[in-house]
């Protein structure tokens, strides 16, 4: 197994929907408590109502706190951000956050698929991206563009996945990404 090296990424981000929360807090306490790459979650919730899912996943990952970035927020190092409900989360050259109210894409907002562009256009090779469980092909093409240009690319395996529609769509149409179990994505982050 090739160790991944702290200092090729700057930013990692983890894009899920329905199926995703567990996954996505086991992949958060695999994170060393000293890291310096910023984790930017992209998770698929419900619109127009009170969601306490920053909190949720603090108090299981156990992080002192995730943050919804607001609209030209800089991004810090070592920080988890979660975006916003009802919002697209962009990147901005110069490290901060633009927040976009845009139509849904695949049916939400936020994007994965927004998000994985966004970040390709910005950080370029840069950047650790990992797609999870869903009911819908968000994130899909947005992992393939970064894929193509160098990125690091996980996704879920759909047989694992409790909803294996999100991964599944990325697997067909790229190649040039990695199919791990929650176990392996874990450990990969250990050795970051």
């Amino acid at each position: 197994m090739i160790a991944l090296k702290q200092d090729i990424y700057d930013i990692i981000i983890i894009g899920g929907s329905a199926g995703s929360i567990p996954v996505c807090i086991s992949l958060l306490t695999a994170l060393k408590k000293e890291q310096t790459v910023p984790v930017i979650l992209v998770i698929h919730r419900m619109r127009n109502v009170v969601s306490e899912l920053d909190t949720l996943l603090a108090k299981e990952a156990g992080i002192r706190k995730i943050m919804e970035p607001e609209d030209k927020q800089a991004i810090l190092p070592g920080k988890v951000y979660l975006a916003p409900q009802n919002y697209h989360l962009l990147f901005e050259e110069g490290g901060s956050f633009s927040l976009d109210y845009s139509d849904a894409v695949h049916y939400s907002r936020p994007s994965i698929d927004v998000s994985f562009e966004s970040a390709a256009e910005v950080y370029g090779k840069k950047v650790l991206a990992v797609l999870l469980s869903g009911a819908n092909a968000d994130g899909a093409k947005g992992l393939s563009l970064l894929a193509d240009i160098g990125a690091e690319c996980w996704v879920q395996d759909p047989d694992l996945a409790e909803y294996p529609a999100m991964p599944a769509a990325a697997i067909a149409i790229t190649d040039k990404i990695k199919v791990l179990s929650e176990e392996e994505m874990k450990q990969r982050l250990r050795d970051l």
